[in-house]
């Protein structure tokens, strides 16, 4: 039995709108582990038996057919990640799945090669409008990262640490399912949030971000706004949504919290995290 983990991600510029964006890691994780079988690609999503599993059979399909095609594998997920919240789930699913799969095969892979077999396994799942690039490197590398998802290229890469607030609405909002045209319409706003960030004003950028998106997608702005009243530096809409994160200093984590608590679902502390996917021993 070989088993991996990979991270969660927060949202700085979601790249539907453009092909170009940005995420960094946050400290939950999503476990997989690989038990090398016969024949056969079996899998199973511990904390939800009646999920949805085609993403991570497609990870064991890719893997198996190109690099062990006399081989089965028994696939078992567990998370810590709210599923489809906008917080990364299926690409620290797949990042775990595919790490753990070459690891139990024995097949070296350089690590950028493992994100993309999972960007692809999303792509053919059908959970994904762009593959996610951006959310895939944030949750294998870790710290904040800057993609174009159009190419599957990582552009930068830098560390940061902060302090994360998140609030989980309880309904739940599939990526896939997100109107494209309706985000589209606003790319030259978001190219502007996209290069503010780059130019190292990640806080401005995931505001303006969020703005933009809670239009496109029909979300209200107004957990951004209440966050930064309570003095966050930063606040967003996660992915597609309906998840909100945002960045804090310790002044402002529990006013931010406390700005939060009055609404509908569940609040989440965490922190950014520079470390990423990893083998781990049991």
């Amino acid at each position: 039995m070989t088993r991996a983990s990979a991270r969660g991600a927060g949202t700085v510029i979601n790249g539907i709108a453009t092909l170009k964006g940005s995420a960094f890691a946050i400290g939950l994780k999503t476990h997989a582990d690989v038990e090398v079988v016969d024949s056969g690609i079996t899998c199973e999503i511990a904390d939800d038996p009646s999920a949805d599993t085609s993403l991570i059979a497609e990870c064991g399909r890719l893997v198996v057919e190109r690099y062990a095609p006399r081989s089965g594998v028994h696939i078992v997920t567990r998370s810590e990640i709210p599923m489809a919240s906008g917080l990364k789930s299926s690409s620290a699913a797949a990042n775990a799945a595919v790490l753990a799969l070459v690891e139990a095969l024995d097949v070296e892979l350089e690590p950028l090669d493992i994100i993309k077999l999972g960007v692809l396994a999303a792509r053919r799942a059908g959970v994904t409008i762009t593959g996610a690039f951006d959310d895939a490197c944030a949750s294998f590398f870790g710290g904040l990262v800057f993609t174009d998802n159009e190419h599957d290229v990582l552009l930068k890469r830098v560390e940061i640490n902060d302090t994360v607030v998140v609030y989980v609405p309880r309904r739940k909002a599939y990526s896939a399912k997100a109107d494209v045209s309706r985000a589209r319409l606003l790319a030259p706003w978001v190219d502007m949030a996209y290069h503010l960030a780059l130019d190292g004003e990640y806080e401005k950028a995931m505001v303006l971000n969020g703005l933009l998106y809670c239009t496109a997608f029909g979300f209200s702005p107004e957990p951004i706004v209440s966050a930064l009243t309570a003095g966050a530096q930063a606040a967003t809409l996660s992915g597609t949504g309906p998840a909100y994160i945002a960045v804090v200093d310790r002044s402002s984590l529990r006013t931010v919290k406390q700005a939060w608590e009055p609404l509908e679902g569940f609040i989440i502390e965490t922190e950014t995290s520079n470390s990423g996917a990893q083998i781990e021993a049991f």
